[in-house]
């Protein structure tokens, strides 16, 4: 990996580098506009754990890839019900519902210069299940294992993969899943000559790139930097701009000046009453990216009082949605109660919950706790999570509950979080396929509840065992029906509302500043639909 030199992008690079090192930027000091073939953006990417696509498992991570590495397939981020071919150019599905056949474009290379073959697609989707880690369960739910996945995931010549399923599922089902990041295709080569031990170069990978996308990594530095270089050989053309560099910037005021000075060109964490000032600068434009993306509250039910029924509902009632929806979230979130955004298959828009403390007192003396009890609330250190902790905090003090606040920054709250070691915790959930499936089986399914668990959904990190409603979100994937399987999936959102320990408030709605000069970025249905390749300046 090539260390990073300030002067290889110029005086934004310098400018940018100097906010943690000197007070200039909040004093006003001219600092240089950045370079004509950069881009240079401004946002909070703390949640990155590392950069192996088989183990990217969060937000930016998710964005980081979609800039570097090729997918199989891919959604068209206008239309998400069409899926199209990336690496793959065509392919069939057996009359059984199976087997399904992929032909690899011919002439891609890797930035390595090495040329991609049916084998390092095999290779990846191989690597992917035996590492075991995250986003694996898209691809072991077809019943690949370590066991069997070189038979069911095989090259039988340099243009052909085939891939097997072990029983019939819906055919857009399993191509939404291979649209997922953990489909990504690496340089089988490059990233088994790095390999130490048995790691798949997981090691070299989490820090290193082995991609053919429009861009490969120069250098991340955690919760501090990351920066791109554009691949002048990219299949589908070269990028409009050279290089990415991103700064993690925590502040959202220091974000607008930076862009309102023109030493960044995005400014990703802007806060809604930021917004209003920018309309009436020219220099300036404001974009709306709706995602498929939801804002919750778990509550983990290994705590006594959380587990109770009565206090998962009361819990549904100390939120003030309507508040926080016209104020911390004005513009950046529309109220959703229910486990599937709008626009999947079968998604219900009913918002039964209201902020009602009195209620919530009722609830709560039912449950055994009529003085109310002291609850920790996990949250990432970042814009917008820090006000609804906060707005969370004071309305349920109203009905009783005491919330002590715990921040960190996005791998500190993960982890605690993927170790359910929690009392509730506030984040996101963004789907990883465009298939109702993804979100049913973490919001609705818990196959094992045990600490040792293989799949480890939102329902396992929140210690909620439910094993019928498991049987209901198994039964729906496999449903041919398109009808019957909405049928289903709202059966499962009205039961999740009713009884689940997930508290959801919002469907994110990404605002994204960006200078007038820069064109052509695409901010898509989820954060790795988010493109810059296209990107250029006037």
């Amino acid at each position: 990996m090539t260390s990073f030199k300030s002067g290889l992008f110029g005086a934004a690079a310098i400018a940018l580098s100097a906010i943690a090192l000197s007070p200039a930027i909040l004093t006003g000091a001219a600092l240089a506009d950045t370079p004509k073939d950069s881009l240079v953006m401004a946002w909070q990417f703390d949640d990155i754990v590392g950069l192996d696509p088989a183990e990217i498992f969060e937000f930016s991570g998710a964005e980081y890839g979609a800039q570097v590495y090729d997918r199989l397939i891919n959604i068209d981020p206008k239309d998400v019900s069409k899926i199209g071919g990336e690496v793959a150019e065509s392919w069939t599905v057996s009359p059984d519902g199976k087997v399904f056949t992929f032909k690899i474009r011919d002439g891609i290379k890797f930035h390595s210069g090495n040329p991609l073959t049916a084998e390092d697609a095999a290779y990846s989707l191989r690597r992917a299940v035996k590492l075991n880690k995250g986003p694996a369960f898209i691809l072991g739910q077809f019943g690949l294992t370590a066991e069997n996945v070189d038979q069911m995931v095989k090259a039988t010549d340099p243009r052909t993969l085939v891939f097997t399923t072990e029983q019939v599922y819906a055919p857009t089902f399993v191509l939404n899943c291979l649209t997922a990041g953990v489909a990504s295709v690496v340089d089988s080569k490059l990233v088994q000559s790095k390999e130490k031990d048995g790691d798949f170069g997981s090691a070299w990978l989490r820090l290193n790139s082995a991609g053919s996308g429009p861009f490969q990594l120069k250098q991340w530095k955690a919760s501090e930097l990351l920066t791109l270089d554009a691949n002048p050989n990219y299949w589908r053309g070269a990028p409009g701009l050279k290089r990415v560099l991103i700064r993690h910037i925590a502040e959202p005021a220091t974000q607008r000046l930076l862009l309102e000075k023109g030493d960044v060109d995005v400014a990703r964490n802007l806060k809604p009453e930021q917004f209003e000032p920018l309309k009436a600068n020219s220099a300036v434009r404001l974009v709306q990216a709706p995602k498929g993306t939801l804002w919750y509250v778990g509550l983990n039910q290994k705590n006594p009082a959380l587990a109770k029924p009565e206090v998962r509902e009361a819990m549904k009632h100390l939120v003030d949605y309507e508040g926080m929806a016209k104020t911390i979230m004005n513009g950046q979130a529309t109220i959703h109660q229910t486990f599937l955004p709008d626009g999947f298959l079968g998604a219900l828009n009913d918002t039964p919950y209201r902020y009602d403390p009195a209620k919530a007192k009722e609830l709560l003396a039912k449950a055994g706790y009529p003085n109310g009890f002291t609850v920790t609330l996990d949250m990432r250190n970042t814009t917008p999570t820090q006000d609804m902790a906060q707005a969370i905090q004071a309305s349920a003090a109203a009905g009783g509950v005491k919330i002590e606040i715990i921040p960190g920054d996005g791998k500190q709250v993960l982890t605690k979080y993927r170790a359910r070691s929690h009392d509730m915790i506030i984040y996101q959930w963004g789907a990883d396929y465009q298939d109702p499936h993804t979100n049913a089986e973490t919001f609705a399914a818990n196959p094992d509840n045990s600490d040792g668990a293989k799949s480890k959904p939102l329902t396992w990190r929140n210690a909620w065992d439910i094993p019928e409603l498991t049987k209901k979100t198994n039964a729906a994937v496999v449903e041919s029906d398109g009808a019957k399987r909405a049928a289903i999936y709202q059966d499962l959102q009205r039961s999740v509302l009713a009884d689940s320990p997930f508290v959801i408030m919002f469907q994110q709605i990404e605002v994204v500043a960006e200078r007038a000069n820069l064109t052509g970025m695409v901010w898509g249905p989820s954060f790795d639909s988010n493109v810059y390749w296209k990107a250029v300046k006037k």
